[in-house]
């Protein structure tokens, strides 16, 4: 699993209030949420529960509890902390225990854990302080991994949603993922998350993991999964129609269905055994 370089690039402020805002509109319609969105390949999983050194995790930013209820099964332990009571009381109800706050900003009561997780939300998060706190809360050899979903349709497809977005919505954060790039959507805020581990001074060289896998669409289900990502929520609802529309369309000349072919990205690192802690 190679390390990843060491840069300092631009990337959002998670304490800006136009990221506040968008972080914040994920938890406009929860449900959806936990049903469209994807889950995490269960190679993942297992090498996350490989690497920890027990079964305590504590899941920072947990939404809805996609993340936890994988690992819950494969046999940890699992607190949530999210700073949306929307997502945690939705995570609650499929039998998650969380606690509702910033995860930078949140007590953990004496409390210690074997691996800190983020799944597809550590770019809210300060990667400094987000750092730190997961420095303070790990057990030595403790495990930090935060991991995202890069999933993307043929490119055929992936062509014709960024037409109907140039078209009808450009400025929506998920019409930059249709645009042809050599570079994973997620690079920039990975290298910024390596980084703030780095700083904190208590964690060993980040890696990457990279898992491969392929997830089977309908028109239908990609639609309800499309309206789960940035920018949506706050769209007025006619051109979120047009955009319903010209995806729709695009999927029907399609044939209706799709695979899309996804790699989740995990960044990991381990708390060093005589790191101090806070």
């Amino acid at each position: 699993m190679p390390t990843l370089p060491s840069r300092d690039p631009a990337s959002p402020d998670p304490d800006s209030p136009r990221v506040r805002r968008l972080a914040e509109s994920f938890g406009a319609d929860p449900e959806r949420y936990d049903r469209a969105r994807p889950r995490y390949p269960d190679a993942m999983v297992r090498a996350v529960v490989a690497a920890a050194p027990g079964p305590d995790v504590l899941d920072a930013g947990i939404g809805t509890g996609i993340a936890a209820r994988l690992l819950r099964a494969a046999g940890c332990a699992v607190l949530g902390v999210d700073p949306d009571a929307r997502m945690a009381d939705v995570a609650r109800r499929r039998g998650d225990r969380v606690e509702v706050g910033a995860f930078e900003e949140w007590d953990p009561a004496g409390r210690s854990f074997d691996a800190v997780v983020s799944g597809q939300s550590w770019h809210w998060i300060d990667p400094v302080a987000g750092a730190a706190k997961a420095a303070e809360v790990l057990r030595p050899g403790g495990l930090l991994a935060i991991f995202w979903n890069d999933g993307r349709p043929p490119r055929e497809l992936a062509d014709a949603f960024a037409e109907v977005y140039q078209r009808v919505a450009p400025d929506v954060p998920a019409a930059r993922l249709w645009r042809a790039s050599a570079e994973e959507p997620y690079a920039a805020v990975i290298r910024r998350a390596a980084d703030g581990m780095r700083a904190a001074g208590s964690f060993s060289e980040p890696e990457v993991w990279r898992f491969a896998w392929e997830l089977p669409y309908t028109r239908d289900a990609w639609l309800d999964h499309l309206f789960t990502t940035g920018g949506h929520a706050g769209l007025h609802p006619a051109t979120v129609a047009r955009l319903a529309a010209g995806v729709g369309a695009a999927v029907d000349a399609a044939g209706g269905s799709f695979t899309a072919r996804f790699t989740t990205v995990a960044l990991t690192a381990q708390r060093a055994e005589s790191a101090a802690r806070a």
